[in-house]
């Protein structure tokens, strides 16, 4: 099966900066090589923010995060990383992050990671 760890969630001032973290342990024969993040915050719908193929090193965003957010990946260490920059109170919320080994990123984002067969059990992100 595949496990998702998760670390770097914190309280930060706005325009803060944060480097969230999502480590991947695997041990099916399929590799998901499909990764994003999702954030889930209190009355608001689940919003899926940013994806990368590990296979290509295709990179999709959500408007929202455009130019603030970078998505990437350490092959190495399997470990998925989103740093946030210029943060803001509206950007408060438990960030997710999501694996699978067939879907495309665009299907991903474009149904905020629903499709997608493992996620982590989150970080929380706080910004006052």
């Amino acid at each position: 099966h595949v496990q998702l760890v998760e670390s770097g969630g914190d309280s930060v001032l706005a325009g803060g900066s944060l480097r969230l973290s999502c480590s991947i342990s695997d041990d099916t024969d399929d590799a998901y090589s499909s990764l994003g993040r999702f954030r889930l915050a209190p009355g608001k719908d689940r919003e899926g923010l940013a994806a990368i193929d590990t296979e290509d090193g295709r990179t999709k965003y959500a408007d929202s995060v455009k130019g603030r957010f970078t998505v990437s990946v350490d092959d190495g260490d399997k470990t998925l990383y989103l740093q946030m920059a210029d943060l803001q109170v509206e950007d408060t919320a438990k960030y997710i992050c999501a694996a699978d080994p067939w879907s495309t990123i665009d299907s991903g984002l474009t149904t905020s990671f629903q499709n997608f067969l493992a996620e982590g059990q989150g970080t929380q992100v706080t910004v006052s």
